[in-house]
């Protein structure tokens, strides 16, 4: 082959059909290929002062055998092997289960070298791995990589060692030197070394860092490129809205704006001035004020003749938003309609009418916006509210009506910056990281299941004050696979309980969506006091007047879901409390429900969700959007992330990137990730 890299790797030693089968199975079919599958930790196999080693950690050490070693067989294929071992100033056993053969091989006065779990209470170590003699030639640091069928890890690593001995001198640097330098990284060869076969602990760190940060920045070149190509490409409106009425709106607010809804506001302005069509998310925490950022951006468009539109998940929402945006708009003279599944056909056929005559400046409704008969005259602002209850061809319908509208995705899902950087990476993010002066933290406690009755009496008195309550179950019905509580038991109980004073309802997703929306009315409208609820009241409804809410098996949520749900209460004037009912039995559960009783603070929440569940389970395992990455940690190396996003964003930018010899490697990464689709960025 013209190129050494590109050599299938039945060219090394030992490598024959059926082991090339194997490899292939693993993605791996040439030298490069190889070199470039990195292993996913390294075996510590430091001599260490078991004086220094913690319990239960594992440690190398090399001692001399002072015992007989005894065998005792515990059964079929069962054994345990025991010797005692003098380690420097330690007397200690090792153990060898099942590893009869090395009675043999253990003579007493002879040294040997064992690696294993450290059992510091009893003075043992359970030995996984042996070695006669002591410590010489074995590596302080070895590569241990995600294998499957017949290839062993002692195998593998002989296939790396031959693979990266026949490529010294072939294997050209895609990071060019000016950042390598700037970042401190060590060169391709000497990084591949360390991370196959570190010298030290420096040496394997570092290794890591040069390829963690080579990645991130190929893919945040990728992201960055895709969004400079559709923001040139997606010729938009410049609306030039009147800045003047904009100012009467705000100061008629009943409240000021806090800094953080100034910034969003402002960013958001900015792109609607620009000739190209805007693709931002904007995302707050559950109160943070995005409704009202809305109104003014829509009022924004609506001032320079264009119409608006605001598409919710839920009728209830939908009308919600009608109230808020009607409160504030309709003084200044906007004209604002609804439009959901339950409007009437007399009533949608005149909304109808006057939207396509420009006689409607702002239409708010549920996916009946997507409908082929809704006509906009000017459309030139669309917002989604929280748009992942949307489909992506639900969305880009709404999109369609009208000559390249702006678009604005809102969500109150704290979203971790690692992950927003990422699963939204071509687009624009703006956050509203500070909430309102003046709104009460909702007070958290967790209880055990034990501590119910005094619960219950607890709700009566919140509802004697006048106040209404919702309880969070996981399950609709009982099952047989999981001991929790379910909404149905939850609400005989709490009619048992509640039902000679109080109403209490009940709701779950097998409801039809205008059974959910009159359960959801008459707990609006006060006539429901209690209502027993899944999790289908997560997002986007408002009842100021319930202050109350206790949550099921608390420790089945995620943090996320759990501060969403958290988020139905302390709407409204009055004092709110949220109680986790939980009796979890790990440490990362009984850490979720801690975290939940210490902060109210979304992001703080998320950042921490991601850390103890990592982004397969924050987003839900069917997410798209989320980068599979070989080596790169979302959780631990958001810095590095986000540092290659500000050098992708300059390199694009630069005709150094472009033309120069030395941004070669990096230029032709790009190209070859067909991010562009055959398009070309000025």
């Amino acid at each position: 082959m013209e190129n050494k890299v590109d050599e299938l790797v039945t060219s090394l030693k030992g490598v024959g059909s059926g082991t090339a089968k194997a490899l292939e199975e693993l993605g791996i079919i040439t030298l490069e290929n190889l070199v470039m599958t990195f292993p996913y930790r390294h075996e510590d196999f430091r001599l260490k002062n078991l004086a220094e080693t913690a319990h239960n950690e594992r440690v190398t050490v090399e001692g001399r055998v002072e015992s007989e070693p005894s065998l005792l067989f515990l059964g079929k294929n069962k054994s345990r092997l025991q010797v005692r071992l003098l380690a420097g100033q330690h007397l200690i056993k090792a153990v060898f289960f099942n590893q009869a053969y090395l009675k043999s091989k253990i003579t007493p006065g002879s040294v040997i070298t064992v690696t294993g779990k450290w059992d510091r209470g009893r003075q043992v170590i359970n030995v996984s791995t042996f070695s006669a003699g002591p410590k010489t030639d074995q590596q302080d640091f070895e590569p241990v990589y995600s294998l499957k069928g017949s290839i062993s890890q002692k195998i593998f690593r002989r296939f790396m060692r031959q693979a990266l001995d026949e490529l010294k001198g072939y294997i050209m640097d895609p990071l060019p030197e000016s950042i390598r330098s700037a970042y401190k990284l060590p060169e391709i060869v000497e990084a591949l070394e360390g991370i196959h076969f570190p010298q030290d602990a420096n040496h394997s760190k570092n290794a890591r860092r040069r390829f963690v940060y080579e990645e991130l920045l190929n893919f945040q070149l990728k992201m960055q490129a895709i969004k400079k190509v559709r923001k040139e490409q997606n010729v938009g409106n410049s609306i030039a809205f009147d800045n003047d009425r904009l100012k009467i709106l705000i100061e008629s607010l009943p409240y000021e704006l806090t800094d953080a809804q100034k910034r969003v506001v402002n960013e958001i302005c900015r792109d609607l001035k620009e000739p190209h069509r805007m693709n931002r998310l904007l995302q707050g925490d559950v109160g943070s004020g995005k409704t009202v950022v809305a109104a003014i951006c829509l009022y924004a468009i609506i001032t320079a003749g264009y119409q608006g539109a605001l598409m919710a998940p839920t009728e209830i929402l939908a009308e919600q938003h009608a109230a808020s945006l009607d409160a504030w708009l309709a003084p200044l003279g906007v004209r604002i309609a609804l439009l959901t599944g339950s409007t009437k056909q007399k009533a949608r056929r005149i909304v109808l009418e006057n939207l396509a005559e420009g006689n409607i400046d702002l239409l708010i409704g549920t996916h009946a916006l997507i409908q082929p008969e809704v006509s906009f005259k000017k459309l030139g602002l669309v917002i989604t509210d929280e748009q992942h209850r949307f489909g992506v061809e639900q969305r880009k319908v709404l999109k369609e009506k009208g000559e390249n509208p702006d678009v604005l995705f809102m969500t109150a899902t704290p979203i971790p910056r690692t992950l927003a950087i990422t699963a939204f990476g071509e687009m624009d993010v703006s956050i509203i990281d500070q909430m309102p002066a003046g709104r009460k933290s909702i007070d958290t406690h967790w209880m055990k299941e034990d501590q119910l009755p005094k619960l219950i009496s607890r709700l009566k008195k919140e509802l004697a004050n006048g106040r209404q309550a919702y309880i969070i179950c996981p399950l609709i019905e009982e099952s047989e696979k999981l001991d929790v509580q379910n909404a149905v038991d939850v609400y005989n109980m709490m009619s048992y309980e509640l039902g000679k004073d109080y109403t209490v309802g009940l709701m779950h997703g097998r409801l039809h969506s205008d059974e959910k929306d009159e359960v959801m009315r008459e707990f609006t409208d006060g006539n429901i006091h209690v209502l027993v609820s899944t999790t289908v009241v997560e997002v986007g409804v408002n009842v100021p007047n319930a202050s109350f809410m206790i949550i099921f098996d608390a420790e089945r949520f995620g943090l996320a879901q759990l501060h969403q749900l958290r988020g139905r209460v302390g709407r409204g004037e009055h004092q709110s409390y949220c109680i986790l009912l939980a009796d979890p039995k790990t440490e990362e559960g009984k850490e979720r429900m801690m975290s939940m009783t210490e902060t109210n603070d979304g992001f703080v929440l998320a950042e921490k969700d991601l850390e103890l569940r990592g982004p397969g389970d924050f987003f839900g395992k069917k997410q798209s959007g989320l980068p599979e990455f070989k080596i790169a940690d979302l959780v631990h190396d958001y810095r590095a992330l986000n540092t290659a996003k500000i050098d992708a964003e300059r390199l694009l930018e630069s005709e150094h990137f472009w033309k120069s010899d030395e941004m070669e490697g990096l230029r032709n990464t790009l190209i070859n990730s067909k991010a562009l689709d055959g398009e070309r960025i000025n």
